[in-house]
């Protein structure tokens, strides 16, 4: 397991020693922490990383994962669709499933902690089916711009009984909801196996070993199959590009255990790229293996990420930590990680045409893709690694448990 040492060779001693100045009032506080999946998504992957480095140093730091059958995940994937502006039809059935399903969880679930941090909508409701004793916190991963009304007023039922609200960017407060707004960026791991310096010759082995070729630039998207991810419109810009630049394009997916909608998206995906998937031209990774994920991340010319809504999308982060040039939408966190033309290249999220252009642009120009992949590094070192955001969660728990 990592200490909070590791991180001295990437981040400065002042910070390691901010944050062992912040624990101390919180030595063996035990903190809960509930998600809907422990597999797939950012949300997992944080917690993977935060969890244990929270008990490294000194906190009893817990998670739990809501149970639910396959129809509740469907319910919620609605709920979160809805929340990112999608309208859904909402039914009293629907209201019926999600309560019941955490009200049977809750009452199998004993909560004796000093804080509970709940993860997004799935498990929002816990708190009425639990005797609350300890401040209760709702991180919310997701862009709330503009959500369903229905959907949001009934939610907000259950968000009006927390403590604080954390969201990943100021657009997203509510100014209606009476209940504390915080802005806490996520982060990643630099030190995660998905996001560790690799040797040349591991690269090589990995590439050799899926087959991955590299013979020709490679264009990447590395994403949950997810249609806020717009996997149709990267095909699309894919070919646009490959009208001046003989190219490949790599989609490296992901498969979230709470997320039905994905294999429905990835078969389609796979008829409408059919022909091109025979020739080698586009080919599909699963990306479950994180070493894997790391090396196709190192190798891309170019990094797209043409979402539509995004909470904050650590899969930018990622390929800005490995020095890659990215072109991205225009949309939710995204702009808080590249400033346009600095590090990374910023585009509305339907213009297809100037996605391409700035692909086409960054692979005739090598020069260029070093500059923005060192600037986009060293903007990820600042801002977005694990140890910013402990000291962000020290700073709450502070706040919170008196």
């Amino acid at each position: 397991m990592r200490s909070l040492e590791d991180y001295r060779t990437i981040v400065s001693d002042e910070i390691i020693g901010m944050i062992y100045k912040k624990v101390r009032h919180l030595y063996g506080k035990h903190i809960l922490n509930i998600s809907s999946t422990y597999l797939g998504g950012g949300v997992a992957e944080i917690l993977n990383s935060f969890i244990p480095l929270m008990n490294n140093i000194g906190i009893d730091a817990g998670w739990r994962i809501l149970h639910g059958t396959p129809d509740f995940f469907t319910v919620t994937k609605k709920f979160h669709n809805a929340l990112q502006g999608k309208n859904i039809h909402f039914t009293d059935i629907k209201k019926r499933l999600y309560a019941d399903t955490n009200e049977a969880f809750a009452s199998y679930t004993h909560i004796n902690h000093d804080c509970v941090i709940i993860h997004d909508p799935q498990p929002l409701p816990l708190i009425k089916f639990n005797r609350k004793r300890q401040p209760w916190v709702w991180r919310c991963h997701i862009d709330l711009t503009k959500p369903q009304e229905d959907v949001w007023e009934y939610l907000k039922t259950f968000v009006l009984r927390y403590d604080i609200v954390i969201l990943s960017d100021e657009k997203y407060t509510k100014p209606d909801l009476p209940v504390e707004q915080r802005i806490i960026y996520p982060s990643i791991d630099p030190l995660s196996l998905k996001n560790k310096d690799l040797e040349e010759k591991d690269i090589k082995k990995y590439v050799q070993k899926f087959d991955i070729p590299t013979d020709k630039p490679i264009l990447l998207q590395v994403s949950r199959f997810d249609p806020w991810k717009d996997p149709e419109g990267v095909l699309e810009v894919f070919k646009l590009v490959r009208e001046s630049i003989d190219c490949r394009l790599i989609y490296c997916y992901n498969l979230a255990m709470d997320d039905p909608e994905g294999m429905k998206i990835y078969s389609k995906m796979l008829k409408k790229a059919e022909r091109l998937i025979s020739k080698k031209e586009v080919i599909f990774v699963m990306g479950d293996n994180q070493f894997l994920v790391n090396v196709l991340q190192r190798i891309a010319s170019v990094v797209i990420q043409k979402s539509i809504r995004e909470g904050f999308c650590l899969a930018v982060t990622e390929a800005m930590w490995k020095e890659r040039p990215i072109v991205a939408s225009n949309i939710g966190g995204i702009p808080l990680q590249i400033e346009d033309g600095m590090n990374g290249f910023l585009v509305e999220p339907h213009d297809k045409e100037v996605f391409a252009r700035r692909i086409i642009k960054i692979m005739k120009d090598p020069k260029l893709a070093d500059r923005l992949g060192k600037e986009a590094k060293e903007t990820v070192r600042k801002r977005f690694l694990i140890t910013r955001h402990l000291l962000d969660y020290l700073d709450l728990l502070n706040d919170v448990i008196k």
